[in-house]
């Protein structure tokens, strides 16, 4: 995979495990702070996701959810391992980019999917 002068690249990944928090930093000046929670329910793995966005899982019970490690994947992505066993997830530059950007809308239709659910962020 070639990278275009257009995609953000990382320049640091910092996890702060108090806050349950990972830190990414990009080379556009864009800083994102990235709930554990958000980033598990976001997982881009087919358990989460599925195999379509018909398909895609809401997962609930991750509030104190945090992360235990993260793995870099190549050059194009890292996996995040969560205290939940959670580990499957190859979050991609463009992936958490996305979150980042997209945290408020992303979050916003997560607790309407808990909420249409009956379902809880409390584990």
């Amino acid at each position: 995979m070639s990278r275009t002068q257009h995609e953000p690249w990382p320049l640091r990944l910092t996890v702060q495990r108090a806050a349950r928090t990972l830190v990414v930093e990009f080379d556009d000046g864009s800083r994102f702070e990235l709930p554990a929670e958000l980033l598990r329910v976001e997982s881009p793995s087919a358990e989460v996701q599925g195999h379509g966005p018909a398909q895609k899982v809401t997962v609930a019970g991750k509030r104190n959810v945090g992360i235990v490690a993260v793995e870099r994947v190549g050059n194009y992505a890292v996996r995040i391992v969560f205290d939940d066993g959670h580990d499957t997830g190859i979050y991609s530059w463009s992936w958490l980019y996305r979150l980042g950007r997209d945290r408020e809308r992303i979050w916003a239709e997560y607790l309407r999917a808990l909420e249409e659910k009956g379902l809880s962020r409390d584990p």
